[in-house]
This record gives structure tokens, sequence and C-alpha cells, in this order.
């Protein structure tokens, strides 16, 4: 979970880079050259984020049960051949296997570990890729939401906010949380996308 925050906080502060950029209205101050920053500030609270966007809470459950499926089919590799290895040394032990034989069960054992190891690092890969991919799709939606959010909005600059470390804030007037307007938008927004695609 600490991962998927840091990722978010990386896509909003990306995403809020691209809304922050948005054409300032007339009756807006200019940015002070030096002195104290100004501006129309807001935050979202990321942990909030995590728990109440329904496309990211199903997408981290797919992807936790990929994690499962894959850790158990790997196991099951690793026990056959751990049997295997077993059966093998119990019969040399026992003095029922010739050379040859021994020879090629110890070439067999070799080339299934070598495929267990190409197996583990292919289903990693993918998994990886899985997650890359919903990570910029995650951003392609984010920027569009707030974009069209901020239109009307006019913040200057929107922070990201967690409890558990890793924040750009160090103090949070509640009244700036946005977090619910983000959340509930962008949660409307998936079931609108979902609908259209039937």
């Amino acid at each position: 979970m600490r991962n998927t925050a840091f990722i978010l906080i990386c896509v909003f502060a990306c995403a809020f880079a691209v809304s922050c950029n948005s054409p300032r209205p007339k009756d807006a101050p200019a940015a002070v050259a030096a002195g104290p920053v100004t501006g129309k500030f807001a935050y979202v609270n990321i942990d909030t984020f995590q728990e109440k966007y329904e496309v990211l809470k199903s997408k981290q459950e797919e992807f936790k049960k990929r994690q499962e499926a894959m850790d158990g089919q790997l196991q099951q590799m690793y026990n056959e051949m751990q049997s295997d290895a077993n059966e093998v040394q119990k019969k040399a032990q026992a003095g029922t296997l010739t050379q040859s034989e021994y020879d090629m069960a110890q070439k067999r054992l070799m080339q299934t570990q070598t495929t267990l190891e190409t197996r583990r690092q292919s289903l990693t890969e993918e998994l990886l890729k899985a997650k890359e991919d919903f990570n910029k799709d995650l951003k392609v939606h984010l920027d569009a939401f707030l974009e069209n959010y901020n239109k009307d909005k006019h913040y200057d600059f929107i922070f990201t906010y967690t409890s558990s470390g890793g924040s750009a804030l160090l103090y949070a007037n509640k009244g700036l949380d946005i977090t619910k307007d983000v959340v509930d938008g962008m949660n409307e927004q998936a079931k609108s996308d979902k609908g259209k695609s039937k």
C-alpha cells in the first residue's frame, strides 16, 4: 500500500502541474517575484482517495489476486521440483540408480529450476507492466478530471496529503480539502465511462 501511495503522490503532482498551468482568471492576482507565495490552494488526501476511489480499489484487489495466483503457481512448480529432487536422492542413496540415470535426473532438475526462474521473471514482469499501464491510465483520467474540475475553481496550487508520510504538506487546513469532490467526481466519471463502453 505504501508503494501505491507514493505512486499516487507522483501521479497527483504531475496532474496538478497540468491543472495549475491552466489560464489564470482575469481577477486573480499576478505571481509575486519575491516574498510570500500567494494564490488559491487546495489539497487531496491520498489515504482517503485510495479508500474511496472505486476504480483504484477494484484494481488493487485484482492485482492482489493476480499476485496470489502467481505465487501459488510458482510454489506448485517448486514443490514438484523438490519432490522430484527428493525422489532422485532416495534412489541414489538406495543404490537403485545407474550413473547415467543419475546424470539425466540432475540435468532434468537443473532444467526445471531454469524453467521455474524464467516463469517467475515472466510473471513478475507481466504484473509490473499491468500496474504500470494502470498508473498511466489513472494519470490520464486524473489529468482530464482536474483540468475540467479546475475550470471554475481556479486553483493555483493543489497539493497532496497523506498521514503515512511523504506528504507535500506539513499542516493542512481542513477547509481546503477537495478530496471528496475529486473522489466523487472520478467515481461518477468511471460509472459514466463504464456505461458508455457497454
